[in-house]
């Protein structure tokens, strides 16, 4: 599957939480910040499709503010194993903007979150 990069926002517009959320290529992306940099990750947690963006992100994983799911930021993998695995993106930083490469084919539903 091929992908594409997008720009998704400047790293000066990144709030002090270290986490931002965009729309790209019709990818509802998670972004952020943490002590081993920059991450991507789907915006949907794998438990029941909620967004994840809401939920604390500590120690290097994001919670789901919905059901309490862990996701470790750096690779996707659900913390204690009871949830299948998110989809991470390749991110970047180029010229001081954040860029994410995300499918060109846009998610399924089984990879778009509920509501939105």
């Amino acid at each position: 599957m091929s992908e594409t990069w997008h720009p998704a926002l400047a790293e000066t517009d990144l709030p002090a939480d270290g986490k931002a959320t965009a729309l790209l290529g019709g990818w509802h992306v998670l972004i952020v910040r943490d002590d081993t940099g920059l991450h991507a990750l789907n915006d949907r947690c794998t438990h029941q499709a909620a967004l994840l963006s809401p939920g604390r992100v500590r120690r290097g994983a994001v919670m789901c503010p919905l059901h309490g799911a862990r996701f470790e930021v750096a690779s996707g993998r659900c913390l204690g194993g009871a949830y299948p695995d998110l989809r991470t993106f390749p991110v970047r930083s180029t010229d001081g903007m954040i860029e994410v490469a995300v499918p060109d084919a846009p998610p399924g539903p089984e990879e778009r979150p509920v509501g939105v």
